[in-house]
């Protein structure tokens, strides 16, 4: 089984930056479609950033130009730079890795990791 590990989180003033890293083992990284995504109190989950098999990356358009995901395939991992941090970046952050080996298998979700933004 995949198995997908985030860490990174923190608390921080709005304004500031944060680095999220996402541990892919069980499989190799960039053999899957990895995601970033996000979930705070009494809202629907959304998609953060998304780095397809051939490295295309994509971003939801409220964090486009503040967020930057990246991988590095050599260390398994994933990482979502967040810079210009606001408070409705406030949220539980999900890595999840998808379509690996094959579209429409399974999605192997992190635990999530806890993002406080502060004015």
């Amino acid at each position: 089984q995949v198995q997908v590990v985030e860490s990174g989180g923190g608390s921080v003033q709005a304004g500031g930056s944060l680095k999220l890293s996402c541990v892919v083992s069980g499989y190799t990284l960039n053999r899957c479609t990895m995601n970033w995504y996000r979930q705070a109190p009494g809202k629907e989950r959304e998609l953060v950033s998304r780095i397809s098999t051939t490295g295309t990356t994509t971003y939801g358009v409220s964090v486009k130009g503040r967020f930057t995901a990246s991988r590095d395939n050599s260390k398994n991992t994933m990482y979502l730079q967040m810079n210009s941090l606001k408070t409705e970046d406030t949220a539980v952050y999900y890595c999840a890795a998808s379509n690996c080996g094959f579209i429409g298998g399974p999605i192997y979700w992190g635990q999530g990791t806890q993002v406080t933004v502060s004015s």
